[in-house]
């Protein structure tokens, strides 16, 4: 197969998804950002219009129903569908999918051995676990690698996820926990969030100024310690004066187990992960 590029793309390979839901559109938007790939590189399908009419509208990509249309013109096939749905799509497209094509997995607790049973096990398949800040380049990604993927294959996606934040190679025994750390973890941060801002709001902040606050807070707490390399501890002990307010308020946390309570929603989003794994066998 010819790719299609733009005389600006990076990236020579056309690159398709299967799904069109909000992580393939946040994968989608963040690679176009990074002037990686063009519109016309990229192809997607879904079973809903209504979600490949917004992706065209808003980036010019290639859409269609079609499963195999996306994988005809596809390198690299990105699979951004449920769990649940996963095995009974892979059944459909066994037959159209060879060893040119990359395959990338972005469902939670689909492992790689289940993917070579159902596609073949010469296919090159790479399973990663991106979450939604890829949208704004502030991606958390890991990834890994059947023994069929090549060198290539692996530099190809730390390049695309790279372009959209952080990705780290693991071993697929760790995407589980990674699943529930950074895949769920947004969702996590967003409560924080939302809880700091109700918080302000209780002692007298207008609301839009209690969310401002709260959002650059957590945003700030984050840089600083990536381009400080502080621990997490380092900065909170700057924060936290003898006696005074901040220790007030972590003595308050503390008494209602906020550690615990982040602790056991990371250790029960693992477990749900590995039960998709199995559900799925």
């Amino acid at each position: 197969m010819n790719p299609t590029t733009s005389s600006s793309a990076i990236i020579e390979q056309n690159i398709g998804f299967i799904g069109a839901g909000k992580m393939a559109s946040a994968l989608i938007a963040g690679f176009l950002r990074s002037d990686l790939v063009s519109p016309s590189q990229i192809w997607a399908s879904d079973v809903i219009p209504e979600t490949l009419q917004t992706l065209k509208d808003q980036h010019a990509i290639h859409t269609c129903t079609d499963n195999r249309e996306v994988i005809a013109q596809s390198d690299v096939l990105f699979l951004a569908i449920k769990p649940q749905v996963m095995f009974s799509v892979l059944d459909t497209i066994r037959a159209d999918v060879n060893k040119d094509l990359l395959i990338v997995s972005i469902a939670a607790g689909v492992t790689l051995d289940q993917l070579a049973e159902h596609l073949g096990d010469h296919i090159r398949l790479i399973r990663v676990m991106p979450n939604t800040p890829c949208l704004v380049g502030a991606s958390a990604s890991a990834y890994c690698s059947s023994p069929t993927a090549k060198p290539e294959d692996e530099t190809l996606i730390e390049t695309l996820l790279k372009a959209v934040g952080l990705a780290m190679p693991t071993s697929e025994s760790l995407m589980d926990a990674i699943t529930a750390l950074s895949g769920s973890g947004p969702a996590y941060v967003s409560m924080v969030i939302e809880s700091l801002s109700e918080g302000g709001v209780r002692m007298g902040l207008p609301r839009p100024i209690a969310t401002q606050l709260a959002m650059q807070t957590v945003f700030g707490t984050a840089k600083m310690l990536l381009q400080e390399e502080l621990h997490p501890a380092e900065l909170k002990e700057m924060v936290t004066s003898p006696g005074g307010t901040t220790a007030a308020g972590i003595q308050v946390l503390e008494q209602h187990g906020l550690r615990a309570a982040f602790i056991d929603a990371v250790e029960a989003a693992t477990h749900r992960s590995q039960e998709l794994s199995q559900n799925n066998i």
